[in-house]
């Protein structure tokens, strides 16, 4: 991309450090933590750059944005955000996720299936201006002059932030960030601060799928998690992984005598509504393999948020806490599992204080 732009990609964006909760501090300004690709967008006259977190192109996967910016941004800008994916008024990452494919045609068919949005949060440079060493609060100001843009709301009451912390994780939304009211945008920096939701949940091993890059049977990849719901009927939640290699291959031996081809297994002949591991969607058109496990271990996962619609899931994969020899596999059900009020996208960029 040939650019007439003071600031050039790649660019690496602001960073953020995690924190334990909203801090009591008056010199911060707080935004709603948007669940989606990081995205800094460049416009330069005709042509629209959308850069990754990393660096890397994103044009060729979401081409409405694109057109989108070429409509709403000013001929010479630099803007930070969001590129998002809202289904049934709340975030879905897995759609999301979906647009980066390698087939033109599918990448065209799902740019309008499923279309992505940008929501901009900082602004970087306009015209011949670089903004960087500019306040927060001005960059703001300058951001909000914009017409048509979608902008994250913001605000630098603390009880606010703590409000959307709660209600807007209804609409997807996983947390709260704060930057320095007066401080300058630090590429590559950590100068904000990210509040995110966490939980812990004991839930029942059912399956798992050995790592892709080593012989089956060698190195787990991924355990298969279960809940059961107030039929004991034991439904497929998401799963856990980022395990090391060494535990990867420990975990192989460990399970082995777990493994089973029963027609008893929970999972074996499923029941209408049961959620199992790897159902054919308009996304995958074969079940996805997995191999079973008796479901007779518990263990305890940290987890972010749940969604959908009963019976639901994890948003993101879970991560590994403890084994909890101590808990009954039909012990662990949905009612640990905290299911947000629910809200809508649309509200959450106004800075709506509603529940649905």
């Amino acid at each position: 991309m040939r650019v007439d732009l003071p600031l050039t990609p790649p660019l690496q964006p602001m960073l953020a450090t995690a924190v334990d909760g909203i801090p009591d501090s008056s010199d911060l300004v707080f935004e709603p933590k948007w669940d989606g690709f990081r995205c800094v967008v460049f416009r330069s006259g005709d042509e629209v750059f959308l850069q990754s977190r990393s660096g890397k192109p994103l044009n060729r996967y979401f081409p409405e944005v694109v057109a989108s910016m070429l409509e709403v941004l000013p001929e010479r800008a630099v803007v930070d955000g969001e590129l998002v994916v809202a289904r049934n008024d709340e975030l879905d990452f897995d759609a999301l996720s979906e647009r980066i494919h390698p087939a033109a045609s599918r990448v065209a068919l799902l740019s309008e299936s499923t279309p992505a949005t940008f929501v901009a949060f900082d602004l970087l440079a306009l015209g011949s201006e670089v903004l960087l060493e500019s306040p927060t609060v001005a960059r703001r100001e300058a951001l909000l002059k914009i017409p048509d843009l979608n902008i994250t709301p913001a605000t630098t009451s603390v009880e606010t932030a703590r409000e959307w912390f709660t209600l807007f994780e209804g609409a997807g939304l996983d947390g709260v960030m704060g930057k320095p009211a007066d401080g300058p945008y630090t590429p590559g920096k950590r100068t904000m601060i990210k509040v995110k939701h966490a939980r812990t949940a004991d839930v029942v091993l059912a399956g798992l799928r050995w790592h892709k890059d080593t012989e089956p049977g060698t190195a787990v990849g991924s355990l298969l998690l279960g809940v059961y719901d107030s039929n004991d009927l034991l439904h497929h939640i998401g799963v856990c992984g980022s395990f090391k290699a060494a535990e990867r291959r420990e975990l192989a031996t460990e399970l082995a005598p777990l493994i089973t081809e029963s027609d008893d297994h929970p999972w074996a002949n499923p029941q209408p509504g049961q959620r199992i591991p790897g159902e054919i969607n308009r996304w995958r058109g074969k079940q996805a393999e997995y191999v079973a496990l008796r479901p007779e271990r518990v263990l305890e996962i940290h987890y972010t948020q749940t969604e959908g619609e009963h019976p639901v899931r994890l948003r993101h994969n879970g991560q590994f806490a403890r084994w909890r020899p101590d808990r009954e596999p039909l012990s662990c059900r949905y009612d640990q599992l905290e299911i947000p009020a629910r809200y809508d996208v649309a509200s959450v960029l106004k800075g709506e204080l509603r529940a649905r």
